[in-house]
């Protein structure tokens, strides 16, 4: 019974990680408009809310796309194939 109970805190544990990488690495690549007081912010608060401030995070800024380049702004005929 122990080692379930163990066991379970440290896939929560493991998920709180994860979240907080995820918001760090989202923020700091893919968020290239929003103003670098607002990426430590978001940063700070992954630390400190793990799960709860990546749904945050998620709901508020990487749903709606706000400070992401989008594909369709790069789209000027959209049949000739993009070249990076």
């Amino acid at each position: 019974m122990i080692v379930f109970a163990v066991g379970i805190v440290l896939l929560f544990w493991i998920i709180g990680i994860m979240a907080v990488v995820w918001v760090i690495y989202d923020v700091l690549t893919n968020q290239n408009k929003m103003p670098d007081v607002e990426k430590l912010l978001w940063i700070i608060l992954a630390f400190f809310t793990t799960v709860l401030g990546a749904l945050i995070y998620y709901l508020l800024v990487k749903r709606e796309g706000k400070y992401e380049e989008g594909s369709d702004e790069h789209m000027e005929n959209p049949d000739e194939p993009i070249v990076y």
